[in-house]
């Protein structure tokens, strides 16, 4: 069976990023927790879509994405600083979630879904960055593909269902509990 719209697909991979010369290891999908998505629903990148389609169980892949195909260049205007009264539960300032590198869901004024990394906590602000964690960098992907099988009906609701369902894996908006895959 190979991989096209509606199939659920299951994945090894490495994913290094940078240039040839300075590559590092971002992260690993391995047999024991590999990368499980349905093709062609939107939860994965479209150009990670594109050079996996087709492929069979069994399948090797290498192939690079640049930042234009992946999640766009870092842009600085991204990073900005927030009154920590932004950061206020129940008249206090939540003291727990306010600490270098954490990942914060955030929503704006018009009630769009955020996705901000702390970058310094301040005396009365806190400078965040909202850029996606990829954003500036080339991806190497190398790996396998471990099954492919017609999606149920239940996994394709599931992807379509209120907040907590869907599928793990990076969509455009941002990456959910399993991986940059799309990464």
């Amino acid at each position: 069976m190979k991989i096209e719209t509606n199939r659920y697909v299951t994945l090894t991979y490495d994913l290094h990023v940078g240039e040839d010369d300075e590559r590092e290891l971002m992260e690993s999908a391995t047999k024991e927790v590999p990368l499980e998505f349905i093709f062609g629903t939107n939860s994965m990148l479209q150009s990670f879509e594109n050079q996996i389609e087709g492929k069979a169980t069994g399948d090797s892949f290498t192939f690079t994405l640049t930042p234009e195909e992946g999640y766009g260049d870092f842009e600085e205007e991204k990073i900005i600083e927030l009154p920590k009264s932004v950061f206020v539960v129940e008249g206090e300032v939540d003291e727990d979630i306010l600490f270098e590198g954490n990942t914060i869901p955030m929503m704006d004024t018009d009630g769009n879904k955020l996705v901000g990394s702390i970058i310094e906590v301040k005396d009365d602000v806190v400078s965040m960055d909202f850029n996606h964690p990829l954003a500036g960098e080339t991806m190497h992907f190398a790996g396998e593909v471990v099954d492919v099988r017609d999606a149920t009906p239940e996994e394709i609701a599931a992807l379509f269902a209120p907040e907590g369902g869907g599928c793990s894996g990076c969509s455009d908006s941002g990456c959910g509990d399993r991986g940059h895959g799309c990464s």
